[in-house]
């Protein structure tokens, strides 16, 4: 009989998902799979729910051959010659968890990293996504509502909560949706209209947000409308609109036009004209994929430059958090227990909260653990197609004859200690 473990999750006391939940738990032990669960008192769902599914709670992993988590794990957890699955945040080199990446091939581990189990086009097929997007902006609504609140300026946005005090994504959706009603009814007020809401990117991220926005009366409009509505704007809707790559970049040579190829391919070729469409936001939700290689979306000078003008901009929601990134103001990651800071661009500092002069950011690295019961279920979804196979796959043999999915074997980052051809670049970071 094949055995699972599944961690516990202890790199934040903010950290309650899982991996596999469990239900999935009850249908893969009819394929001969035992699990062990290590006990948890914050872990979305209880030990007696993994108990009552037919695992064993046990604090001693030592029997699995194959442990899930999801966050990084500490360096005095692993076992020689063990397979791991989780977030590793290994793949950029990150610093931070070298020691952990040496460690796992000292003790001719395996790793498969979440990340990098993709499809033939590159797309991620086990992620969080969705959730990050759908917690961002509701804490990003609440934002703009304390934010509103110390400027006294009355707004219904101000009844709708962070969103880990609510009981269920549905509990929250339901309460946005009567300060959406409250919006339609009696309007917003006029030191706020428009109430535009900007979403850089498309992808799962991204439509997560929207899912939220819409809860609300909206009115989406393109990019180029943003200037025409300030004419006549209405304060009975809120505005959205989706930034897509054409509408954030262009290519620095006038003669040359635009190509979505063209500028994964030679980001540096391109430059950003996003801040054209800045000053028209309400609240910016930072939703794309970016690394150095491409133009930020909002740079510091700028906002110095603009922020004694006409800016109407009030929250940044950046989901994408990369600090000094994107959103070159995103001078840390936050989290759950003190999401919120003050950008002040004039004084080029932070303070913690919703008061002070500036651009309020929520900047939580953790978001979907603030919907950790819905978001665990998703992932592990998610990851039921693939957990048999990782599970029942002989480890012993040559990494070439290993019988994996393409998609899993793709992810394999360690096979018995050592870094697999895909990723031997991370050997420049050890």
């Amino acid at each position: 009989m094949s055995r699972i473990g599944i961690r516990r999750e202890d790199k934040s006391v903010w950290e309650r998902r899982t991996p596999i939940v469990p239900e999935h738990v009850k249908e893969l032990r009819e394929k001969n799979i035992e699990f062990f669960v290590q006990p948890s008192e914050i872990r979305a769902f209880k030990d007696e729910e993994y108990a009552g599914a037919g695992a064993k709670i046990q604090e001693d992993l030592n029997a699995c051959d194959v442990i899930f988590a999801v966050k990084e794990i500490s360096t005095d957890f692993f076992e020689s010659n063990k397979t791991y699955a989780f977030f590793s945040h290994t793949i950029k080199g990150q610093s931070h968890n070298m020691p952990m990446l040496k460690k796992i091939m000292e003790l001719g581990c395996q790793l498969i990293d979440y990340e990098k189990i993709v499809d033939e086009k590159n797309r991620r097929l086990i992620f969080f996504g969705r959730y990050a997007g759908l917690a961002g902006m509701i804490d990003s609504l609440w934002t703009f509502g304390q934010r509103m609140e110390w400027k006294e300026i009355d707004t219904p946005f101000r009844k709708i909560k962070q969103a880990l005090r609510y009981k269920s994504l549905e509990e929250a959706k339901e309460e946005i949706k009567k300060v959406g009603e409250e919006i339609k009814n009696d309007g917003l007020s006029d030191r706020i209209v428009p109430l535009v809401v900007g979403f850089a990117g498309y992808g799962n991220v991204s439509k997560g947000a929207q899912e939220i926005l819409d809860c609300l009366p909206v009115k989406e409009i393109s990019p180029k409308e943003l200037e025409v509505i300030y004419e006549k704007p209405s304060n009975k809707v809120v505005y959205k609109v989706v930034f897509k790559e054409k509408d954030i970049v262009e290519p620095i040579f006038a003669e040359k036009e635009f190509d979505l190829q063209d500028y994964y391919n030679n980001p540096g070729m391109y430059r950003s004209i996003f801040q054209r469409y800045v000053p028209r936001l309400s609240i910016l939700m930072n939703c794309i994929y970016w690394d150095k290689r491409y133009p930020r979306l909002i740079t510091k000078e700028f906002l110095e430059e603009n922020f004694t003008g006409q800016i109407h901009l009030q929250v940044v929601g950046d989901v994408g958090i990369d600090v000094n990134g994107a959103i070159e103001f995103t001078e840390k990651a936050t989290n759950p227990g003190n999401p919120v800071f003050i950008y002040n661009p004039i004084r080029d500092d932070t303070i913690d909260g919703f008061e002070g002069n500036g651009v309020a950011v929520l900047a939580v690295d953790t978001l979907p653990c603030e919907l950790p019961r819905e978001s665990s279920k998703a992932f592990g979804n998610l990851l039921m197609p693939f957990v048999e196979a990782i599970v029942k796959a002989d480890y012993t043999v040559p990494f070439e004859k290993l019988d994996l999915q393409s998609e899993i074997k793709k992810a394999v980052i360690l096979y018995h200690g050592k870094l697999t051809l895909d990723y031997e670049y991370i050997n420049k970071f050890l």
